[in-house]
């Protein structure tokens, strides 16, 4: 896959503006179905979406109405020309979606997290000229990510891309699924050419925040949205509090910056290589301030030892934490960001009190 240009399907579109899928979450009703995407055909939206299978966490829940609504999203690309994309599960969707044209074929979250399924996947649509996108497992696991669109290609899947809704997570959050911007952000490092569309309805859990989650994805030079829309939101069969109104989609897509991919003015760019220049000494003094950090940590590790103590040693760590969080509050810095760093300073410290108390 290294070598594989991946954005064929998505510069043959010829768009002036990020990809936008949009359509609602559930296909209701044929009506419902029609007449959201006739709203959305006079937008940026160059796909229409709607959930034909829908995986549910607990049964009882609406769970779609399946195969039935498959020549709605026939009749949408009749009468609109938009193309047309659903989630498959398993192979049976698969080829039911081939069946009746599906443009795009996205493999969901909970799917992704098994090897088995999309493997299953692989094989029933093997070949294909559909584009098959995949979206993150629901873990922050980059090569079960990776692992997946990998499947598909060794199948001679080769039109492809990632959806980025974000990841489950049992820390409190502002967000239905955390971002965590550097997994999508490595992915786009190892394939640079794998178009990668992100999800703001799944991410924020609500309409309110789908703005700034979607201009933060195109900063991030992420190459379109994915966004739920509905035209009576608050009375959808699923996700009501996360979708918005055709109308809503029109004024997100006015609001949002597309930023150049690169400085333009020689000055500018002058002015950039002096600030990088400056990140790039202060990083060397970061990893020298941690090995000299680390070096101390091995001292105390042998005390340790020589003491017969516990590495872990909870109310010190607890103090720590708590000073760092405090002066990183003051000089500016989250607390979500200063918890994070020195967590993971603290595993790193334990790691080497550990080899030398063991070794």
């Amino acid at each position: 896959m290294e070598n594989k240009n991946f954005r064929t399907w998505l510069d043959a579109m010829e768009l002036a503006h990020p990809l936008v899928i949009a359509g609602p979450c559930s296909a209701e009703s044929e009506q419902q179905v029609l007449e959201i995407a006739h709203e959305l055909k006079n937008t940026d939206a160059t796909v229409f979406r709607a959930g034909v299978w829908k995986p549910r966490t607990r049964p009882g829940s609406f769970e779609g109405n399946g195969a039935v609504a498959l020549p709605w999203l026939k009749k949408v690309k009749e009468e609109t020309g938009l193309l047309t994309a659903i989630e498959i599960a398993n192979a049976q969707h698969a080829k039911l979606a081939l069946e009746f044209d599906i443009d795009i074929l996205w493999i969901g979250a909970r799917t992704t997290v098994n090897p088995f399924a999309v493997q299953e996947i692989a094989d029933a649509i093997a070949g294909t000229d559909k584009i098959v996108l995949v979206k993150n497992p629901i873990n922050p696991d980059l090569a079960l990510w990776i692992g997946a669109i990998e499947r598909l290609h060794k199948k001679g899947v080769t039109n492809l891309g990632a959806i980025h809704r974000g990841f489950s997570s049992f820390r409190k959050s502002n967000y239905r699924n955390i971002p965590s911007w550097q997994i999508p952000i490595d992915l786009k490092s190892k394939y640079p050419t794998l178009p990668i569309i992100n999800d703001p309805s799944h991410i924020c859990g609500n309409r309110e925040g789908i703005f700034d989650v979607s201009q933060t994805a195109l900063d991030l030079k992420m190459d379109g949205l994915i966004i739920e829309t509905h035209c009576d939101p608050d009375k959808a069969w699923s996700d009501a509090q996360q979708q918005i109104t055709p109308s809503r989609l029109v004024e997100i897509m006015d609001e949002l910056k597309v930023r150049k991919p690169r400085f333009e003015r020689e000055e500018s760019l002058s002015k950039l290589n002096a600030l990088r220049k400056e990140i790039n000494a202060k990083d060397e003094q970061l990893l020298e301030t941690l090995s000299e950090r680390m070096q101390i940590v091995e001292n105390i590790g042998k005390a340790k030892k020589e003491s017969n103590v516990a590495v872990l040693q909870t109310t010190r760590w607890n103090e720590i934490l708590g000073k760092v969080i405090d002066k990183g509050e003051e000089q500016g810095l989250s607390k979500n960001f200063i918890e994070k760093i020195f967590k993971a300073i603290h595993q790193e410290s334990i790691a080497h009190q550990e080899n030398i108390i063991n070794g």
